[in-house]
């Protein structure tokens, strides 16, 4: 069996004491060109639950798409060289959590894609 290595969540030393702020935000990007690029930054005492990242492709081109977080460290492949028809739509409904170090990257193979991120946006500080 292979070992990979454990990065444990809640290595923020900015978790939540006190009162806070919770805002419903998105984070869109227009038009990417078979490039990989940044959608959403942890910010340092704010914890995000994403609740769905939508990929919808513009140039009737079949491409594949990649997601992943970077940890700090890490790139972690949450959707890996996964194909989208032309014209074709994806949609990620599965929630996950990001902090302060983590990073949201897309990539997409087609001439021309546009990405939205729904996500919950904790703020402490």
């Amino acid at each position: 069996m292979a070992a990979g290595t454990l990065v444990s969540s809640g290595s923020s030393l900015n978790m939540p004491t006190g009162s806070g702020s919770e805002r419903l935000r998105r984070a869109t990007i227009h038009a990417l060109d078979d490039d990989t690029q940044e959608i959403l930054s942890g910010t340092a005492g704010h914890i995000y639950t994403i609740l769905s990242i939508i990929y919808s492709e513009h140039n009737n081109s079949a491409g594949y798409i990649k997601i992943s977080i970077n940890d700090g460290t890490n790139d972690i492949f949450l959707v890996n060289n996964t194909t989208v028809a032309g014209y074709g739509t994806f949609v990620w409904n599965d929630k996950f959590v990001m902090e302060e170090d983590d990073d949201l990257d897309v990539y997409n193979a087609s001439g021309n894609g546009d990405w939205i991120v729904s996500y919950i946006d904790q703020d402490w500080t």
